[in-house]
């Protein structure tokens, strides 16, 4: 028979750990689990005085992101607990104070990644026999705290000194540019995390917005995000960059950024109202205008490209009119948008990127096409090599950088006899060819382009011999 002297917990509450400098933090109080969880991240075990120990982080405010808590603790024990999917994983458990109210006693906690959970901690029946009863109607029964009282709980933490915690929002890790942001952020003693987008979801909620990951990374709580995200996903990656700057990330090239660069009549149009020199370009949509696009290009040949197109796909070269008519009227029949732009023969076949980087042109090179081919693109067969660029394409590149906000970008240059004309202007520029050819670390800059933005001043580096 129930003790009715016990005082009354609700189905969630608020709790504290004070061994583990925890001031607050909400669980759920769920009778049909036997065992109490927290969520924990970064955990790592490790020997101290011949004892087993454990590292870890505690995340204890979803939506207050910078509140990370390092612990070190001693490990009670392993266990293999069924997480909600029934699947056995083993966890570490230590033994550790929780306080309800004015209530302190011991639990065992086993720590895990609750990231997909709605509630940072459990409180099981083993943590609350004879302690507690529970109405599973009622909520909050002990305290409650707003915001405001949470941030003041939490004021005297500090913030971490570990390093940033970089996501970088793509979705192959094994291509070369990824690889290499991995690597160079963790050179520079940041904690960098894979998110691939086809993985991720979101809830918008205005009290506790959140993104969510079929992984176990905790992706509401970094502090900036690459975006890198492929043509074919540029719609839901944008979505995905809105929501993580909403829950307070830094986000490297912001949704508007990238879609306003990807749409190439925009761009157009973009260039011409800043009075960015670039191939003359038409845009129409009826067949009837066709003989008039071509001739406002100055006629064949000309360039045909699908809106969409990217590393050079969708791209045609018209050599006479009677074949552009026959190419345009083609793609229109499909209800395909296109732009119609002059072909600059003096350029042969060459172009020149320029990798721009918080306003400077970083590396540059002059990428060649093959043999019989127009188009220069590394991904079409081109070929790079190291180029010295004038002080005016210099100007133009950061120029059409700026235009679109592109704190990264790949800025297209062609020369013509009227001088440097911007081509394209890439919110995803692929590292593997530049770097190749000119030696620059680009992927380190782009990572102390989020140091310099985050104001984050790089820790000193410990050695093993040190430690």
């Amino acid at each position: 028979m129930a003790d009715k002297n016990l005082p009354v917990i609700g189905s969630e509450e608020w709790c504290a750990f004070p061994s583990l400098k925890v001031p607050a933090i909400r669980a759920r109080i769920d009778s049909g689990a036997k065992t109490s969880s927290m969520h924990a991240s970064n955990i790592k075990p490790f020997k101290k005085d011949g004892e087993q120990w454990v590292r870890f982080e505690i995340h204890p405010i979803p939506d207050m992101r910078k509140i990370v808590l390092p612990v070190e603790y001693p490990v009670l024990d392993t266990r293999k607990i069924k997480n909600t999917s029934g699947v056995s994983e083993e966890r570490y458990v230590i033994r550790t104070e929780i306080q309800i109210g004015e209530d302190i006693y011991e639990i065992d906690l086993t720590l895990a990644n609750r990231d997909a959970m709605g509630f940072r901690m459990l409180l099981g029946r083993e943590a609350m026999n004879g302690r507690f009863l529970v109405d599973p109607s009622e909520s909050y029964l002990i305290q409650d705290y707003n915001k405001t009282k949470l941030k003041s709980l939490y004021k005297s933490i500090k913030p971490r000194s570990s390093g940033l915690r970089i996501g970088l929002l793509a979705s192959n890790p094994e291509l070369y540019s990824n690889k290499r942001l991995m690597e160079a952020a963790e050179e520079r003693g940041h904690t960098i995390h894979f998110v691939k987008v086809e993985h991720c979801y979101m809830k918008m909620d205005s009290n506790a917005p959140e993104i969510k990951s079929r992984g176990k990374v905790d992706l509401n709580d970094l502090d900036a995000i690459i975006p890198r995200i492929k043509p074919s996903m540029t719609h839901y990656g944008c979505a995905l960059i809105r929501q993580f700057d909403t829950s307070g990330a830094y986000c490297l090239n912001d949704d508007r950024a990238i879609r306003h660069s990807r749409d190439k009549l925009y761009a157009a149009q973009i260039f011409t109202a800043k009075g960015i020199s670039t191939p003359v370009t038409c845009f129409g949509k009826s067949p009837l205008d066709t003989k008039g696009l071509i001739e406002m290009v100055n006629g064949a040949p000309l360039i045909i490209k699908l809106l969409e197109s990217t590393q050079g796909k969708g791209v045609v070269l018209a050599e006479t009119n009677k074949a552009a008519e026959s190419v345009i009227n083609a793609f229109k029949s499909l209800n395909a948008n296109i732009l119609v732009q002059e072909f600059i023969k003096e350029a042969g076949g060459k172009d020149i990127r320029c990798f721009v980087v918080d306003g400077k042109v970083v590396a540059s090179i002059q990428r060649e096409a093959q043999k019989g081919e127009f188009r220069s693109n590394v991904h079409q067969g081109g070929t790079a090599s190291v180029v010295r660029i004038t002080a005016e394409e210099r100007r133009l590149a950061v120029k059409a950088a700026k235009v679109f906000n592109l704190p990264v970008a790949g800025v297209d240059i062609l020369r013509s006899n009227r001088g440097p004309m911007v081509l394209e202007v890439n919110s995803s520029p692929g590292l593997e060819g530049i770097e190749g050819a000119t030696g620059v670390d680009i992927a380190g800059r782009i990572i102390q382009a989020i140091e310099k933005k985050l104001k984050y001043t790089p820790q000193p580096v410990v050695t093993a011999e040190e430690l």
